[in-house]
């Protein structure tokens, strides 16, 4: 699924518009139509109280459409309007003629906080006020209005976007508080009124905070950030029927990984392969105290599809292997204690390097060859990041296309701190084209940014999956499908969906708080074969 910019997004409603063709009073229907459908699958009575607020522009178009449905289906909203302005976008001014005329809605004007209305814990609170076009903080007494319908426990939901969420993912946080009041008049139905336009109460944006966020036709970059969490809520996108020949061929930079595209990669195992057909992957990890994670990624290779595997552990770590896992063979380094050579790696057709290897200073010579000296693809995790972010001038000689998996911390010490996730993911970005690499940034929504600059969010995955050795078992499934000859693209992608899926698989049956990292290798061939 595409992510695009708004920019884009306006370039396909007129797209819509001008093909199909249709009205944009008859497009903005339809979206409204959407949320109504959503609204009513949810809704078990009539008796409820929604409030909706209303924008000028056609989010708040949208909102005083919903507002009419409901009515003619028996629940009758109370809708404010926000007029920080005098003037409504047409097809706002279109249905909030049709909502007066029409139905006997009540109808309420907001100028000032004088006219916020009373929010009940009891009441649905519907967000209209500003859509994905906003590209400022909200200012004045409608910034207060936002804190005011998110200081209480009703349920609320989201038209589109959060009002004051800006749909790249940043907000700009002003620095200094302007003390000066600024009024101006507006005329509205032949009554005039003052608007406190002032910045004074602007030191930190206001954003409405959405339980549910129903978003139109696709998800918002904003929705993959942590820190708008609290905002966004839960989030689905709404099929609003934008023209199908614009979304095909739209470019963009940015997608969010659903089944449809991840799992047609995967390939069906042929009647007459033989475990060679499947490759040979090998895997440096372990030393003193680690193990685990040598056992945990070696597992989720072999469960993950490689015909034959190796193990390349110091000496300490031979007998948990073989007792642990009998499929796998071992390479058993001259060290007790940690890794420092390997005889050959050209047998191999994949490796995999990190999961526990520790910072020793023989373990960092021998990932440096190895970097130096491998043709196949490679996969690199853990201290195997941690050793490269204390010698950063090896990634100018990482081969083409190496895998990345760092969690945010190991991110930050491969290329530096920034300040929140919109700056992250551009750096992330930069730091792909620049070395020619592939990063797999772990986190809710996992980010895989390829050379060519595109990004691709995951949308698998839970809270239970924050557990020791996660990582682990997503470096062996990657290290498995890279040994079976699949593109690093393809490993990348696959291997993150199959192991968020499979994690989502071991939450349904055992719950999140129990969750091991064992839970994941355990549901992967249900999630594999189904």
């Amino acid at each position: 699924m595409k992510i695009l910019p708004v920019e884009k997004i306006r370039e396909a409603d007129a797209f819509t518009i001008e093909n199909e063709p249709v009205d944009s009073i008859d497009l903005m229907e339809r979206a409204a139509s959407k949320v109504y459908d959503w609204f009513m699958k949810r809704c078990k009575t009539k008796e409820v109280s929604v409030k909706i607020f209303c924008g000028i522009g056609n989010n708040g178009g949208d909102g005083l459409a919903l507002a009419r449905m409901l009515f003619f289906t028996g629940i009758i909203p109370q809708v404010f309007v926000v007029r920080f302005s005098d003037k409504m976008s047409r097809d706002c001014e279109m249905n909030f003629n049709r909502l007066k005329e029409e139905t006997e809605t009540p109808m309420y004007d907001i100028f000032s906080e004088d006219d916020f209305p009373l929010i009940n814990d009891k009441d649905i609170v519907v967000d209209a006020i500003f859509g994905s076009g906003l590209n400022r903080n909200i200012e004045g007494f409608a910034a207060e209005l936002i804190k005011h319908l998110n200081d209480n426990n009703a349920i609320r939901i989201a038209i589109d976007i959060p009002s004051g969420l800006l749909a790249c993912g940043g907000h700009q946080v002003n620095k200094t508080t302007s003390q000066q009041v600024e009024t101006r008049r507006l005329y509205h139905e032949n009554k005039q009124y003052v608007i406190d336009t002032s910045k004074k109460y602007n030191s930190q944006p206001s954003i409405f905070k959405a339980d549910y966020t129903l978003s139109f036709q696709f998800p918002k970059l904003a929705f993959m950030f942590p820190e708008n969490d609290a905002f966004v809520g839960r989030w689905e996108v709404l099929d609003i029927g934008l023209h199908k020949d614009f979304i095909d061929n739209v470019e963009t930079l940015n997608f969010y990984t659903t089944e449809d595209m991840a799992m047609p990669i995967l390939r069906k195992r042929t009647k007459f392969s033989h475990k060679g057909t499947y490759g040979h992957a090998l895997l440096v990890a372990g030393s003193s105290g680690k193990t685990g994670a040598a056992l945990l990624a070696a597992e989720a290779c072999l469960r993950t599809g490689v015909g034959l595997f190796t193990a390349h552990l110091p000496k300490d770590a031979l007998l948990p292997m073989q007792i642990y896992l009998p499929e796998a063979m071992t390479s058993i380094d001259k060290s007790e204690t940690h890794c420092t050579e390997i005889d050959d790696i050209i047998p191999y057709t994949a490796i995999g390097v990190g999961p526990g290897i520790g910072k020793n200073a023989e373990t960092a010579t021998l990932l440096k060859k190895i970097i130096q000296d491998a043709t196949q693809p490679l996969v690199l995790d853990a201290d195997a990041l941690n050793i490269i972010s204390e010698n950063p001038t090896w990634l100018s000689f990482l081969p083409d296309n190496t895998i990345l998996t760092p969690h945010p911390k190991e991110f930050e010490r491969l290329f530096g701190k920034t300040n929140n996730s919109y700056e992250r993911l551009e750096l992330q970005r930069k730091m792909s084209v620049t070395h020619n690499i592939i990063i797999v940034l772990k986190g809710a929504h996992t980010a895989i940014t390829f050379p060519n600059g595109t990004c691709f969010f995951n949308s698998t995955g839970n809270p239970g999956m924050a557990t020791a050795g996660s990582g682990d078992v997503l470096t062996g499934m990657i290290l498995s499908l890279l040994a079976q000859r699949y593109t690093p693209q393809e490993a990348a992608l696959l291997g993150v969906y199959l192991h968020g899926k499979a994690g989502d698989d071991a939450a349904n049956q055992i719950g999140e708080n129990s969750m091991m990292a064992r839970d994941i290798i355990g549901n992967l061939k249900l999630t594999i074969d189904n």
